[in-house]
């Protein structure tokens, strides 16, 4: 090899560690200008197309939740005797979750948008219960009427929706965000269809925003899809055992029965103490105290951002209203599920054959989901992260609401 060949090769390879991070290794976000295992360059009319990326957008109403190692599992008294809920230690990987639970004002954004993006059908199918208010021996009637729409509730978790109607609103609002946020990387404006843009022929021009970016994973420039948490992302979050941890500590010494410290639903410190921690009913009957001296102040649902964050930012991960999980629903979930990231997604190793649901001996099939939280119509110790229920995905109460998730794509801090 000649003199000429060894420079083109030491300035190739000076190149390739310039374009790297300060220890010559490249990084998600400065890849180099050269390939370290082929030497070729990228985003040449022969070489491969490496987009520049600053790391994930931030999503709206997204909090970053640290994952780690911890013990999943019922810290309460198990007085359904269910024993569904074993204690188990595992590793979560982390992700994001909504600050809040979603609210009626979101719900009716999303109503909005997909009346003129959808089809008539697709519109009917979204709309909430509104009459899951509706009691016989109760007078709920303007809840019925004004609870989803008035201006006043506005900032109430939405409720009355289905596990099935959680999960088309997150697939809108995947769509919804991504569309802005590649119309922004282009320069132009936002809007157009649920799924898809149409071209100016009327077609649709598929995986590309109104603005003409193209929208791709390799990009960068869009958002991992929203979700519904799986039941291990939510317990973990509600838990907020972060708030709980020594610097240098790698022990987990604490736990908590609740989202917050110690064994009382009260504040014990300062101006609001004595003040309840969350929106649960105290007693039979009792669902916010007496008048000139209510507590948690709420009669049925309240504001999402009532009542004090847990150690992650997260309101409401106790009380106001259920949240919806993406699992189903096994009573021995804990058994049979992975130690990294658990999920059930179907009925693997616990068939639903197993359970007699034709012949009225359990409700357990493959279409009941799992909802944890507890809300404003449960008593107390519903509010444990490590409680759980189930009902049909296509079921709908005026206890039962939800959040959205969203993974953590790339390192896991």
């Amino acid at each position: 090899m000649n003199f000429s060949k060894y420079l083109h090769f030491a300035v190739l390879g000076a190149c390739v560690l310039a374009s790297c991070s300060k220890d010559g290794h490249g990084t998600a976000t400065k890849p180099g200008k050269y390939s370290s295992t082929t030497g070729m360059e990228y985003n040449t009319e022969e070489g491969m197309k490496v987009a520049d990326y600053k790391g994930i957008p931030e999503g709206p109403g997204l909090i970053f939740i640290e994952g780690g190692r911890t013990v999943l599992g019922s810290q309460e008294e198990d007085v359904t005797m269910t024993h569904d809920n074993v204690e188990r230690t595992v590793t979560i990987a982390s992700f994001y979750m909504d600050e809040a639970e979603v609210a009626n004002i979101h719900w009716l954004e999303y109503l909005h948008f997909i009346r003129k993006d959808s089809s008539e059908e697709f519109y009917q199918s979204a709309l909430p219960d509104t009459t899951v208010w509706a009691r016989e021996l109760s007078f709920n009637d303007p809840y019925v009427d004004y609870y989803l729409r008035y201006p006043g509730f506005r900032y109430f978790p939405v409720v009355g929706v289905s596990w099935l109607q959680a999960n088309d609103y997150c697939t809108w609002r995947t769509s919804k965000v991504n569309e802005t946020l590649a119309a922004n990387a282009d320069g132009g404006g936002g809007g157009g269809g649920l799924f898809k843009k149409k071209n100016k022929g009327g077609d649709a021009a598929e995986g590309t925003s109104e603005g003409g970016a193209k929208i791709a994973i390799e990009n960068g420039n869009t958002l991992p899809n929203y979700r519904l948490p799986t039941e291990a992302e939510w317990e973990y979050a509600a838990q907020a055992l972060v708030g709980t941890q020594e610097t240098g500590n790698e022990n987990q010494e604490n736990k908590r029965i609740y989202p917050w410290d110690g064994r009382q639903v009260r504040n014990p410190y300062g101006g609001k103490m004595g003040q309840f921690l969350a929106n649960f009913k105290r007693g039979r009957g009792d669902y916010a105290g007496i008048a000139g001296s209510l507590n948690d102040g709420a009669m049925i649902t309240e504001y999402v951002y009532a009542y004090p964050p847990n150690d992650y930012g997260l309101y409401n991960m106790a009380g106001n209203v259920n949240e919806w999980v993406q699992d189903i629903y096994r009573p021995l979930s804990f058994e049979d599920v992975e130690d990294l990231n658990p999920f059930r997604r179907n009925g693997f190793l616990d068939p639903a054959e197993k359970y007699d649901k034709k012949g009225y001996q359990s409700l357990i099939d493959d279409h009941v989901r799992v909802y944890k939280g507890g809300s404003w119509r449960d008593v107390a110790y519903w509010l444990s992260p490590g409680t759980r229920r189930f009902m049909g995905e296509d079921s709908a109460t005026a206890t039962i609401g939800f959040r959205c998730a969203m993974i953590n794509a790339g390192s896991n801090k």
